[in-house]
């Protein structure tokens, strides 16, 4: 082989490419880290709270609604979706902070299941409706 035939004209475009191609990815990554920050998407990240529950009874004269993992929450609430009222106020069995722990609801009306995080965050966990027996 010949030292003049190591490094031809063709090797010599495989550099410029690959320093485009990476260019053009950090671009790209750039631009979705700026924009999520912009649109402030980075915030909602994180901060709901989860737990797990069953709902038995959904459409009927009464429902049970059962704590089966308390996930990120620290208590599970129910609130009814028309009034606003929490459950707790006429049942007082109600923040459910334990699992295993069910609470039955027999007032007619849409209600909402709540889970509460540390912070005070809440998010909706499922929705339930109880109606005339």
């Amino acid at each position: 082989m010949k030292p003049g035939n190591l490094f031809n004209n063709d090797d010599r475009g495989v550099s410029p490419v690959i320093g485009v191609i990476l260019m053009v990815a950090i671009t790209v990554i750039l631009a979705a880290v700026i924009g999520t920050f912009v649109l402030g998407l980075g915030d909602q990240i994180g901060g709901s709270a989860t737990a797990g529950v069953t709902v038995d009874g959904d459409g009927t004269g009464s429902a049970t609604v059962t704590l089966t993992n308390t996930g990120t929450a620290e208590s599970v609430d129910i609130v009814n979706s028309t009034t606003g009222d929490r459950v707790s106020s006429y049942t007082g069995t109600l923040p459910i902070n334990s699992t295993g722990a069910s609470v039955t609801v027999s007032s007619q009306g849409d209600y909402n299941v709540i889970a509460t995080g540390p912070n005070g965050e809440e998010s909706v966990l499922r929705s339930f409706n109880v109606t005339t027996p």
